[in-house]
């Protein structure tokens, strides 16, 4: 049996957590010569309301997501991670990173921030960390972001 990840999917939004869970995760599959899958989720389905004011919302979000996954694959390798993937997927970031994309990747951990972006949302249905921990069959590793001084 092998204590060692080779598989890592690490959730990213933007977020200054999110920031802090792509660095644990690059530092751990560097240390153990893992592949880095980074996924950002377009959940579609916030955007219902705002499409009748502002057409063009949801390809800003996919051109947010773009660049932020293509700065931090850049990041990952500059920092000595060999294999890294960049997953930009629509849905419900709940099922898709636990469920879909964790399989779909063989993760052996999960990397998530505390919280994300959008605190409405956790406020309602519950944090995409928690459903991540209680629905994920591999390891997860919730980030929480240091205090500043």
């Amino acid at each position: 049996m092998t204590l060692a990840y080779k598989h890592i999917l690490v959730a990213v939004d933007g977020s200054d957590e999110a920031e802090w869970a792509f660095k644990k995760a690059t530092g751990i599959a560097k240390r153990n010569e893992a592949a880095l899958n980074l996924i950002f989720v377009v959940d579609t389905r916030s955007f219902t309301g705002v499409k009748l004011h502002e057409p063009d919302i949801e390809e800003q979000a996919y051109d947010y997501g773009k660049e932020l996954l293509d700065s931090y694959k850049q990041e990952a390798q500059a920092n000595g991670v060999s294999e890294v993937n960049a997953f930009l997927t629509p849905g419900s970031p709940k099922k898709v990173i636990s469920r879909d994309t964790a399989k779909k990747v063989e993760a052996d951990l999960i990397v998530c921030g505390a919280s994300g972006m959008n605190a409405f949302e956790r406020y309602l249905m519950g944090s995409v960390s928690l459903h991540i921990v209680r629905n994920s069959s591999c390891d997860v590793l919730v980030v929480r972001r240091p205090e500043t001084e």
